[in-house]
């Protein structure tokens, strides 16, 4: 059986602001079509590794990276890369559902309208928003405002507008803190199903999610200066079950962080 080609590669990687080193030599590799959490105690840099990805971090003026990040084997911290053609094709949601004050139908046309696109936007709309699982909620409504949802349809209807750019990856920055457990469990049921057509990470404080949803698991937590290092990453079930270091081991039945 042929190898999978990794969709996402971090070579070496190291983050700083300003003069502090916050994540040191993270080296890992991210299969297309999989969802990979990110685990570890608050304060870890488990986002701002995620951000690493679609270079949210560039926003930060302090920032600074060194080492690789690969996507389809591309560079993305190369110069002549376009950070936002970058945020095009690795999409984000986040830790608060945060729909634009339009109507539910604009918020997902935002995107497409602002690249440039000229097919069936009506079309692409309510194929983004039945990927997301909730056309039947709002197919009624969709000249009623984004903020008139629920915090999980407004999450769902944040992932509804990510994917209608036609993303290939998606980043969540612990997309379902805010919700209830039955908002939540909707959303972990929806990633499941995207991953069949993205490759999804997914940062989380919920050890029973990133069991219940992941196919890999990276472990992430500061050393005794403080700066993060990647313990651990492999199959969701290894972690879980026959983690190879004590300190995974000890984070994930609680007995630190």
């Amino acid at each position: 059986m042929a190898a999978v080609e990794p969709i996402i590669r971090t070579r070496d990687l190291n983050v700083y602001y300003g003069p502090t080193m916050v994540i040191n030599g993270v080296t890992m590799d991210m299969e297309p079509n999989r969802i990979t959490a990110i685990i570890g105690p608050s304060g870890s840099g488990k986002s701002t590794l995620l951000r690493c990805f679609n270079r949210m971090n560039d926003l930060i003026p302090t920032f600074r990276l060194t080492g690789e990040v690969l996507f389809d084997g591309q560079n993305l911290y190369a110069s002549g890369v376009d950070p936002t053609e970058i945020r095009y094709q690795i999409g984000m949601v986040f830790q608060r559902p945060n729909p634009f004050p339009k109507s539910i139908f604009d918020n997902v046309a935002f995107g497409p309208r602002v690249n440039g696109f000229k097919g069936d936007l009506p079309g692409l709309v309510e194929q983004s928003i039945r990927r997301a699982a909730l056309w039947d909620e709002v197919k009624d409504r969709l000249k009623e405002s984004a903020l008139s949802l629920s915090g999980g349809q407004q999450q769902r209807l944040c992932i509804a507008r990510a994917l209608a750019v036609e993303p290939r990856v998606i980043l969540m920055d612990e997309p379902c803190s805010a919700l209830d457990p039955i908002s939540t469990l909707a959303i972990e049921e929806l990633m499941r199903e995207l991953s069949r057509q993205y490759s999804i990470v997914i940062v989380t404080h919920n050890m029973q999610q990133a069991a219940r949803v992941s196919d890999f698991t990276a472990f992430l937590t500061p050393q005794g200066d403080k700066t993060s290092e990647l313990i651990e990453y492999g199959e969701t079930r290894q972690i879980f079950t026959t983690p190879k270091d004590e300190r995974t081991e000890a984070y994930i039945t609680g007995r630190f962080g």
